[in-house]
């Protein structure tokens, strides 16, 4: 039986060791943090995520769709807060589809669990990965409970170990190793919205709520107990940021003054403001994701990417059901899969990289925007009426296994069309006319 080392235990760790070990593989799995199933604070109280269908393909690959299911909240739809209060909203695909609000360190612990079931599935806790011995595929860590210096080797070896991942540290330093990395200006802090005393939400719990406000922005999605996490989105340094928003005062003053209607159901805002750390965005890219046929990198440790798409999650979930599809056909022969693998999804990776920052300018500055809602009723309307014609970009993303890369093309594509038609005549008043949709297919 082959020996397959993972480094990194969080969501795209743990699922691809599922994977392995239903084909038959033995993983043993290695975690710089302490064992997260015995952990009791998490639900509520770690950065939520969004699963949608790349995220749900890969987790029923796995035969565990079911369990997580259990776990998430479905989001039918944006709610936009407006500066006076007032609500918007804006589905984000089709009666019935949705986008699930799932707490990440429940999530991550759910999964755990689930690999527990595997006899085959070894966890190994408080490694911190050191160094790889690329020659002999050899992982290098040190024990920070004993403090002794550890060796073990693989026949393959996957690398989930994150943004900062040690094994591609190791690979950047071999030939032909193209890797970059970019912070956003922006950071983010979480913060909470409590349940109501009877254990209800304050807001609607089937929405994602955004309060877009062009510089900096505000989401909330809902968790099980009742409240809500919420994740602040705002500069780092600037005349209003991280940096200068730093007093009780001056928080409470900004919070008012930007959003009004969310500072009512915040009681302890002040405390999740000075107590809960402010995190920087970083992007990674980098080519190729394999060693030879020994190390693959996987999820953020190969495409760190920004939230605003919901697709990091969804993204590595998707590495991993298709490695295993591309390990499918080639019936377990792993002879130039690795760099196969590499070639074809390292495009993607980059492309959604893109789309999440595409996507970052629309959640906080065009959610708002009149002429933006329009495009997308013009654009949801000519959907239905033939959806083997448009589908709009988010659901293409968001609803579809369509690749990131071909997402892009296809959005560049519509974007020229949609310009085009907003300049037609009296648009506001007949967007939903046949004349309008007939523009479209003769565009098309």
């Amino acid at each position: 039986m082959e020996k397959i080392g993972i480094v990194g235990a969080g969501l795209v760790g743990s699922l691809q060791a599922i994977l392995m070990a239903k084909k038959g593989y033995d993983v043993t799995v290695f975690e710089s943090r302490p064992d997260l199933r015995k952990a009791t604070l998490i639900a509520g109280k770690s950065i939520n995520l969004a699963l949608s269908d790349r995220g749900w393909k890969a987790l029923q690959a796995a035969g565990i769709d079911g369990d997580i299911k259990e776990m998430a909240i479905p989001m039918y739809q944006r709610c936009m807060h407006a500066l006076d209060g007032s609500l918007s909203y804006q589905k984000y695909g089709k009666d019935g589809q949705a986008i699930y609000s799932v707490s990440r360190g429940g999530l991550n612990q759910k999964l755990m669990n689930l690999a527990d079931q595997y006899p085959s599935i070894h966890y190994n806790f408080d490694r911190r990965c050191k160094d790889v011995e690329l020659n002999t595929n050899t992982l290098i860590f040190e024990n920070t409970s004993s403090n002794q210096v550890e060796k073990h080797s693989f026949d393959r070896i996957f690398a989930t170990d994150g943004a900062f991942s040690a094994v591609r540290f190791r690979m950047q330093k071999t030939t032909m190793f193209d890797y970059s990395q970019k912070y956003l200006e922006h950071g983010y802090k979480e913060l909470v919205i409590p349940a109501n005393a009877d254990g209800t939400h304050k807001l609607d719990k089937n929405c994602l709520h955004i309060w877009p406000r062009g510089e900096f922005m505000m989401i909330a999605l809902a968790n099980l107990d009742g409240s809500f996490t919420c994740t602040l989105f705002f500069p780092m340094y600037g005349e209003k940021s991280f940096d200068t928003i730093n007093t009780p005062e001056k928080v409470s003053a900004f919070f008012n003054e930007t959003f009004p209607d969310a500072v009512p159901l915040m009681p302890t805002l002040l405390n999740d403001y000075f107590e809960n750390p402010t995190s920087a965005l970083v992007m990674v890219r980098c080519s190729p994701w394999n060693h030879e046929d020994k190390v693959l990198l996987l999820g953020d440790a190969a495409h760190a990417t920004v939230p605003f798409y919901g697709q990091g999650m969804n993204c590595g979930f998707e590495d991993c059901m298709i490695f295993q599809e591309m390990l499918d056909n080639a019936n377990g022969n792993w002879d130039g899969l690795l760099s196969s693998y590499s070639k074809e999804r390292v495009p993607d990776g980059n492309a959604i990289i893109d789309l999440s920052l595409m996507n970052y300018v629309e959640m906080r500055d065009l959610t708002g925007n009149k002429e933006f809602l329009l495009r997308k009723k013009i654009e949801a309307k000519f959907s239905d009426l033939h959806p083997d014609k448009w589908i709009p970009l988010y659901s293409q993303v968001t609803f579809s296994n369509i690749r990131y890369n071909k997402v892009i093309e296809n959005g560049k594509k519509q974007n020229a069309i949609m310009d085009q038609v907003m300049k037609m005549p009296d648009i506001e008043q007949n967007w939903d006319s046949q004349e309008v949709m007939n523009q479209i297919l003769t565009l098309i």
